[in-house]
């Protein structure tokens, strides 16, 4: 049997990193609010460091309801893009140089974003996790879920729907 040789692990993940380097690069909100992405292979964990900038009700104190709105769609869409580049990233379609200088495929585009807010969002780092519940041709389905202290205890949720890009070629 002649069968291709593996890739190296480190290219692999040089891959893996750029291409999520360059979607979060690529939207200047996601700097300014400071949210960085923990990868552990496919899985992907936001965080949102805690800075002042972030309180909207300085007498509770609280993290400003737009900022939380924000941070969980911004993990609805890193995700969704993640797992839609997923099999392009692993198989090597998608060029590490290409992806670190910023050039990314189209991406789904959001349609329509729901928040629920189920407690007060603390003065403390915030994690979330997205979870694409359907991907097709046209459109997809993320739920995502924001936490600090105890990922049992979730202040907020959120469903966003996004229209997917047409398939080139």
């Amino acid at each position: 049997m002649n069968r291709k040789a593996p890739e190296p692990v480190q290219i692999v993940k040089q891959r893996r990193d750029a291409a999520l380097g360059a979607l979060v690069t690529g939207v200047p909100y996601i700097q300014y609010l400071g949210i960085r992405f923990d990868r552990r292979g496919d899985e992907l964990t936001a965080v949102l460091p805690f800075d002042e900038k972030l309180i909207g009700n300085p007498f509770l104190p609280a993290i400003h309801g737009g900022v939380t709105a924000a941070f969980l769609e911004v993990t609805a869409m890193i995700t969704l893009n993640w797992t839609w580049l997923w099999a392009d990233i692993e198989s090597g379609v998608l060029d590490a140089d290409q992806l670190a200088a910023g050039q990314l495929p189209r991406l789904p585009k959001t349609i329509d974003f729901t928040v629920d807010y189920l407690r007060t969002g603390l003065p403390r780092d915030a994690y979330a996790r997205a979870r694409v519940t359907r991907s097709g041709r046209r459109y997809a389905s993320v739920q995502a879920t924001a936490w600090q202290d105890n990922r049992d205890r979730p202040f907020a949720e959120a469903t966003a729907h996004f229209l997917m890009p047409r398939k080139e070629g």
